[in-house]
């Protein structure tokens, strides 16, 4: 429990830090991998959407992955401290979710599949949880930036809440809506299994397929 609430709970308004004006920390140039800007405007042409289903470290490597995708980065969205920073973030009083923003090429990659390689890649019934990482930051989300996003993601959901009914599991608690702002994470998280390739990945897919 923190200042009697549990890092589970959403932080109400006038419980949540307050953040800053301005960032206090650099991020990465160029993606080690896909050789394109960290921290970068979409490109004409591209789409960009943000994910959030654990643990950042290890899901970004899952999307930098796909074939189609030209950027990623991991950061924090979904709350409502301006400006936060990863340890403002682990107290759970910034209400945001630890996320991987993705632009993609849309004439190479669909949207439908970086939805499957979401549902697919860690269990969306957990509520503020993955496995054993615990706290809101851990929360499952998606965050689109175009209506037709909104209602592709939507329906995506609908969808595969009957494969995991079907499996045996319980309600997916998937928060899905409008981007309203991105924070880029701090350099030393951006692509994080390549600056430290034994490091903290856990994995949480169901097994259950999308498809």
């Amino acid at each position: 429990m923190i200042f009697g609430r549990s890092k589970s709970e959403l932080p109400t308004p006038d419980a949540a830090l307050p953040g800053r004006e301005g960032r206090q920390f650099q991020v990465g140039g160029t993606h080690l991998v896909l050789g394109t800007p960290v921290e970068t405007q979409v490109p004409e042409g591209y789409e960009s959407a943000v994910f959030g289903l654990g643990c950042f470290w290890g899901e970004e490597k899952t999307f930098w992955e796909i074939p189609g995708v030209w950027s990623t980065s991991v950061g924090y969205a979904g709350g409502q401290t301006p400006n936060p920073t990863y340890e403002e973030v682990c107290t759970g009083r910034t209400g945001h979710a630890e996320v991987v923003r993705v632009i993609w090429d849309p004439a190479k990659l669909s949207f439908e599949k970086l939805l499957q390689v979401f549902w697919e890649n860690h269990d969306p019934t957990q509520g503020m949880r993955q496995g054993n990482d615990r706290g809101t930051q851990y929360r499952s989300v998606i965050l689109t930036t175009t209506p037709e996003q909104q209602q592709e993601a939507e329906e995506s959901r609908e969808r595969y809440q009957k494969r995991m009914t079907e499996a045996g599991y319980g309600e997916i608690t998937t928060s899905i809506q409008p981007l309203e702002r991105y924070y880029y994470a701090e350099d030393d998280h951006q692509q994080y299994l390549v600056k430290n390739p034994f490091g903290y990945c856990p994995l949480h897919a169901t097994g259950v397929s999308y498809a």
